[in-house]
């Protein structure tokens, strides 16, 4: 079972990325809509990914990767970002992000994100 939290104000912007990672029989999302809630989340059981995105009410998207790492080092995250790839991995540097998503991503965002996951986890 792959345990996935996705920290995002605006779960209803993305319906076919939700809907494609809990289609899933082998994914538990857990739908959080603060850092604050992802990072309580994260200290009550660690995630095999946490799902950040660019628009939370609390904190920046960079800032709770930080946040996430320093509580669970082993974390694997995901940002939702709109930043182009080149700007992303040079902002994001250093952190591990395992991959950056579109503004609205799509089931083909989540299938490619969960092989992604999967490879990294050797599942």
């Amino acid at each position: 079972m792959l345990n996935i939290i996705l920290t995002s104000a605006r779960p209803e912007a993305m319906p076919d990325f939700v809907q494609a990672l809990t289609s899933e029989a082998q994914v538990h999302l857990n739908q959080v809509h603060s850092g604050a809630e992802a990072l309580a989340a994260v200290e009550v059981a660690a995630p095999h990914l946490v799902i950040v995105d660019s628009e939370l009410p609390d904190i920046n998207p960079l800032g709770l990767v930080q946040k996430l790492l320093r509580i669970n080092a082993m974390v694997n995250t995901a940002v939702i970002s709109p930043l182009a790839e080149d700007q992303f991995h040079e902002q994001s540097e250093g952190l591990g992000v395992l991959s950056r998503l579109p503004m609205t991503p799509d089931a083909g965002d989540a299938a490619a994100l969960l092989r992604k996951l999967r490879q990294i986890l050797g599942l």
